[in-house]
């Protein structure tokens, strides 16, 4: 990418750029996402991974507010937290403010094996990013928050 594009069409190519890299970026994440979740379980696909992840920093939840965090279709959420039971990753487990109620939770094995996935993701990340100065992972984090903030 050339450094300096000014004008309409220096604008026009770099969002084109951008959108490339973006692709590129997103499909390697999903393939990621795969290897990591059959690294925490060979039946889990990365869509219950994502929520799995997500519950282990939220939890223990009612599903019905899963759906409101997420923003998830509800039939969507049922369905990975049935899956992510069934796995015995996560369980369902008596809410102490209301005994008609059930909570979402991950089960010991869940979080142990989300936590081992965890830590050789932040080595691989770290390896990838060995060469990088310390202002430039702190730029890139910078502004992929104002990207993730503005979408």
């Amino acid at each position: 990418m050339a450094e300096g594009r000014t004008g309409t069409d220096g604008r026009e190519t770099a969002a084109q750029d951008l959108e490339r890299e973006l692709s590129k970026l997103f499909g390697r994440a999903r393939s990621l996402s795969l290897t990591f979740a059959s690294q925490v379980h060979p039946g889990l696909d990365s869509a219950s991974y994502a929520l799995l992840v997500h519950l282990s920093g939220i939890a223990p939840v009612r599903a019905a507010d899963v759906v409101e965090l997420t923003g998830l279709d509800k039939s969507t959420v049922s369905r990975q937290i049935a899956r992510l039971e069934e796995l015995a990753l996560i369980e369902r487990v008596a809410d102490p403010s209301d005994g008609r109620a059930r909570l979402v939770q991950l089960t010991d094995t869940g979080a142990a094996r989300l936590a081992e996935v965890r830590a050789d993701r932040r080595v691989r990340l770290r390896a990838t990013l060995s060469d990088w100065p310390t202002e430039d992972i702190e730029e890139f984090s910078r502004l992929l928050g104002r990207l993730n903030s503005d979408l």
